[in-house]
């Protein structure tokens, strides 16, 4: 995937760390970083109105900020800047068509129930057309040859998409790569459904295990210096993914195209809310 990594931000102290993992993810893969700061034109309250020329040097000083930060990290990558009086998210999602991925910051697990994520943030996850990935305070720091988890639920076309992330990234950092698919007794699943009696749970596990090993295969033999390891978890999807990705520095999973903007899926908003590493959602295609 060619483009630019593009960075939303916010003006928020969630921003930053953003800004230093696609600082991070720029430089291994020798991509651009674009620092993008949208402001509606037309804010809903009097208490939150300013002027288009203040607005517009707020968004000068961010940008020239996170530029500083990013070069700081990482000074040999190309920084760009974009700041635009458009709806946050109407400019992402329409950048999210020309770049390799978006990078999101968001709130910590302190936030109340739980609920990690803004509206902006929901809509690009839901809308976007190349992979997001949030980053939450404490998540940006680079750490030497991550291990890149991916649920691998598709074992068709349908997940290349996924798998081609997973790989890239694990390929550009040098790290590993953890592929974890989940099944559940009773339920019918990818390659090894069909009709006929229902397997035992030995004969099903043996067949998911084939599934995921065939689904690999070819991304095996495209990126032979990435290390990976196959795990078949019996049981639901949220709990296998988070325990494997406890220690990880990516866990990238797919969403499905077609739904409604801000109905992600469960399985995906589990993840995202509860994730102890940055989470990169992918449109399955």
């Amino acid at each position: 995937m060619g483009g630019t990594v593009v960075v939303g931000l916010d003006g928020s102290r969630h921003s930053l760390p953003a800004v230093r993992w696609g600082a991070e993810e720029a430089a291994a893969r020798g991509l651009t970083l674009h620092l993008l700061h949208a402001w509606n034109p037309r804010p809903s309250t009097v208490r939150v109105a300013h002027d288009a020329a203040a607005r517009k040097r707020h968004g000068a000083e961010l940008l020239a900020s996170a530029e500083a930060a990013a070069h700081g990290w990482h000074p040999e990558i190309i920084v760009t800047t974009e700041q635009v009086p458009e709806d946050a998210v109407e400019a992402l999602v329409d950048r999210s068509g020309q770049a390799a991925m978006v990078v999101l910051g968001s709130r910590g697990h302190e936030a109340v129930d739980g609920f990690l994520l803004g509206s902006v943030s929901l809509h690009v996850l839901g809308r976007a057309e190349c992979p997001v990935v949030t980053v939450r305070e404490g998540q940006s720091a680079p750490c030497p040859r991550p291990v890149v988890v991916v649920g691998v639920q598709d074992v068709g076309p349908p997940g290349e998409a996924v798998l081609d992330l997973a790989f890239t990234v694990a390929g550009a950092h040098r790290g590993s790569l953890r592929a974890v698919r989940a099944w559940e007794p009773g339920v019918a699943v990818g390659a090894v459904s069909g009709a006929g009696p229902a397997p035992d749970a030995g004969e099903r596990e043996v067949g998911e295990r084939k599934a995921l090993a065939e689904v690999l295969s070819p991304w095996r033999a495209r990126f032979p210096a990435v290390e990976v390891t196959e795990e078949v978890a019996r049981g639901k999807a949220v709990p296998a993914l988070l325990g494997a990705c406890s220690r990880a520095g990516l866990l990238v999973i797919g969403r499905r195209v077609g739904r409604s903007p801000t109905r992600l899926g469960p399985v995906v908003l589990a993840v995202l809310h509860h994730g102890r590493c940055p989470v990169a959602v992918v449109p399955r295609t």
